[in-house]
C-alpha cells in the first residue's frame, strides 16, 4: 500500500499538497497479530497456522504445518518488495508481512464444491434473457458478441428468439416486432459452440422461443445437430422425462428447451414474445406461415425429438398450470405473474420448483432492457431467474454476485429447505417469518487501489476523494437492511474502522451488498466500485474483498479490507 503525494491546483492561485497516506495496518490487524505471534516481532509457521485455524476459519485437517510454510514461501515469492525479508519468510512473518498477506486474502471459496449430482432442478443456473441484443429492447442490434460474453461470465442458459427471414427461408434471431437488427441463426450457434464451456464444464441450456413453420422447425433441427454434434444431448426415447439429468451427467452438454410442436400447428404459442414486446396479444406469425402449419399433420418430428426441457406457458389458471405430474417440465412466468403466483399460491410454486423447472422473465415494458428483484424467484425455487445481462444495473450486480457462488460454475445448489417436503406434502413458506439462524458482523477496516486506477481528478478536481462504504443485506424481506460509514474527507487510503451486525433469518439467500461511493456537496455521489457476496459463500476472518464497475467487471487494484463473523 504504498505512499503518493499529489498536487491540486485550487483556482489557478495556489497548490494545495495532499499526501495518499501509507495505509498501515489496522488496530484489529496489530492486536491479531500480536495475539498469535504471543507478543513477539515474527509470526512462525506454525503460529501462523493457529491463525488461519481458529481466525480464518480453516479446516483443521486441511491446512497442515507443511501447508502453512507452502502459503507463506508462495507468498514470499509473489509478493513483491518483499525480497529483503525473504529470508525471514521461511520462519514467518512480520507485522508487515502479515498485513500485506491479509490484503490477498480472497473473500470467498473459489473451488466448485457443491454436489453436482443431483437432478438439474434441484439448481439456480445463471439465466440470460433475450441473450442477443446489444442494448435496448427496441432499436439495438442483434449479434451473437452478447452472448459470447454471456458465456464468458459464466452465464448458462442462453435465449433465443427465432423469426422467418423476409424470404421464409431461413431462421433469423431478433427481438419479434420491434426495430431491432437480426443476426442468423447459425452464427449464434456456432459462437455458443465455441465459448459454452470456458468458464466451466457444466451444460449449456438453449432455450428458444419459436415463431416458425414446421419447415423451418426442421431447419432448425438439422443446423442444431450440425453445429452441435455429439455435444448435443436429448433423450434417446421421445417420451417426456419423470427427473431431469444432473449437471455432473450432462458435463460439456448442450440441451435444448421450448415448447415442443403440437400436431397440426407449426409455432410456439407468442405470450411471452407479446408480454416482452408490450404487445397486446397479436399473433406472432402471419397468416401465410400460421395456414402452411395447420397443414402439416405432425410438425417437424426430428424437431421435437431434439428437445430436452419441455416447456410451456401456463393458459388458464395459475394453480392448474403449477400442478405437478408424472412428467417433468418447465413452465415460463412473466415477473408480474411470478408475483401473482407467489403471493396468492406460493407453496404451489414450491411444490412445483422442487421437480420442475420455473423460468421467470423480465416483463415487457422493460425497454432499456433493466432487471428486477431475483429473490422472489430464488424464495421459491424459481431455477431460472431470466436477466437482461447488457444492464449495469444493481439487480444485475446480485446476479452476477449469487453465481459467484459454487466456484463461478453457473450451478448453485438450492437450499435443503425449498427442496424439503414433509409428511403431508407440507413444504417451505415463504410468507412466515422465521427466527434468527445466524448474525453478520461485517467490519470494514480499510479501502485502497483508487489511487492507482483513477486518474487524480476523477474524483475531484481541487481535492482527495471522500469516500464512504454501504453495506446491505439482499434477500427475503426480513432479512434486507442496509448501514453506512462515516465520511472519511480528502483521502485516497481511508480508514472507517467501523463494524455493522445483520440478523439472518434465511442466510441460505442473503447476498452481502458493498458500494463504495465518493461524497459530492454540489452534485450526485460518485460511483468508487461495488461488490456482491453470497453470504453462504463467505470465509470468516480478515479478507480482501475486490470492488467491481458498473458493468461488473474487476478492478485492478481497488479493494476493501473486511471482517466477516458468524455469530
Amino acid at each position: 500500500m504504498g505512499d503518493s503525494s499529489y498536487n491540486y491546483k485550487m483556482f489557478k492561485c495556489f497548490n494545495r499538497k495532499f499526501k495518499a497516506s501509507e495505509g498501515g495496518p489496522p488496530p484489529d490487524v496489530k492486536a491479531i497479530f500480536s495475539k498469535f505471534a504471543q507478543d513477539g516481532d515474527l509470526m512462525s509457521v506454525d503460529q501462523f497456522r493457529s491463525f488461519l485455524v481458529e481466525h480464518q476459519g480453516e479446516p483443521a485437517d486441511a491446512v497442515t504445518l507443511s501447508d502453512a510454510h507452502r502459503i507463506l514461501q508462495e507468498f514470499s515469492r509473489s509478493h513483491p518488495g518483499e525480497a529483503a525479508h525473504h529470508h525471514q519468510h521461511v520462519r514467518g512473518l512480520t507485522l508487515e508481512d502479515f498485513f500485506n498477506f491479509l490484503c490477498l486474502e480472497e473473500p470467498m471459496k473459489k473451488q466448485i464444491h457443491h454436489d453436482m449430482t443431483a437432478p438439474i432442478s434441484h439448481y439456480f443456473i445463471y439465466t440470460g434473457h433475450n441473450s442477443y441484443l446489444t442494448g435496448n429492447q427496441l432499436s439495438s442490434d442483434c449479434s451473437d458478441v452478447p452472448i459470447i460474453k454471456a458465456l464468458e461470465k459464466g452465464v448458462k442458459v442462453i435465449e433465443l428468439d427465432l423469426w422467418p427471414n423476409s424470404a421464409k427461408d431461413d431462421v433469423q434471431v431478433l427481438h419479434g416486432r420491434t426495430l431491432t437488427t437480426p443476426v442468423t441463426l447459425v452464427k449464434c450457434l456456432k459462437s455458443i459452440k465455441e465459448h459454452a464451456f470456458v468458464k466451466s464444464p457444466y451444460p449449456v441450456v438453449i432455450t428458444f422461443e419459436d415463431h416458425l413453420t414446421p419447415k423451418l422447425q426442421a431447419k432448425v433441427a438439422e443446423m442444431v445437430m450440425q453445429t452441435f454434434g455429439d455435444t448435443l444431448y436429448y433423450p434417446e426415447a421421445e417420451d417426456q422425462m419423470v427427473e431431469f439429468p444432473s449437471p455432473e451427467s450432462l458435463k460439456n452438454r448442450i440441451i435444448i428447451s421450448t415448447k415442443p410442436p403440437k400436431e397440426g400447428s407449426g409455432s410456439k404459442d407468442s405470450s411471452e414474445e407479446d408480454e416482452k414486446s408490450g404487445s397486446d396479444g397479436e399473433p406472432a406469425i402471419d397468416k401465410a406461415n400460421a395456414a402452411e402449419a395447420k397443414s402439416f399433420q405432425q410438425s417437424a418430428p426430428e424437431y421435437k425429438r431434439l428437445i430436452t426441457i419441455h416447456a410451456g406457458k401456463p393458459s388458464g389458471e395459475l394453480k392448474d398450470a403449477l400442478a405437478v405430474g408424472d412428467k417433468v417440465r418447465r413452465l415460463s412466468l412473466s415477473e408480474q405473474k411470478l408475483e401473482k403466483a407467489a403471493e396468492d399460491h406460493g407453496t404451489d410454486v414450491l411444490r412445483f420448483t422442487s421437480k420442475n423447472i420455473l423460468r421467470v422473465y423480465p416483463k415487457g415494458t422493460r425497454f432499456t432492457s433493466g432487471n428486477y428483484k431475483p429473490h422472489v424467484g430464488w424464495m421459491h425455487g424459481a431455477q431460472m431467474v431470466a436477466f437482461n445481462m447488457q444492464g449495469n444495473d444493481k439487480y444485475n450486480w446480485l446476479m452476477h454476485g449469487m453465481f459467484r457462488a459454487n466456484g463461478g460454475c453457473g450451478y448453485v445448489k438450492k437450499p435443503d429447505f425449498l427442496m424439503h417436503k414433509g409428511p403431508n406434502d407440507e413444504v417451505f413458506d415463504p410468507k412466515k417469518t422465521l427466527t434468527v439462524k445466524k448474525t453478520l458482523k461485517v467490519k470494514v477496516y480499510m479501502g485502497t487501489g483508487w489511487h492507482l486506477d483513477f486518474s487524480r481528478t476523477h474524483f475531484d478536481s481541487f481535492s482527495p476523494p471522500d469516500f464512504y462504504t454501504k453495506v446491505y443485506i439482499v434477500g427475503v424481506p426480513a432479512d434486507c437492511g442496509k448501514q453506512k460509514t462515516k465520511i472519511i474527507e480528502d483521502e485516497w487510503i481511508p480508514v472507517w474502522d467501523e463494524e455493522f451486525t445483520f440478523p439472518l433469518t434465511i442466510p441460505e439467500l442473503a447476498i452481502l451488498r458493498i458500494e463504495v461511493r465518493e461524497y459530492d456537496r454540489s452534485e450526485k455521489d460518485d460511483f468508487g466500485g461495488q461488490n456482491c457476496l453470497p453470504v453462504s459463500e463467505l470465509k470468516p476472518g480478515i479478507r480482501a474483498v475486490p470492488l467491481y464497475d458498473k458493468k461488473g467487471e474487476k478492478f485492478k487494484s481497488v479493494k476493501l479490507l473486511m471482517r466477516f463473523q458468524f455469530v
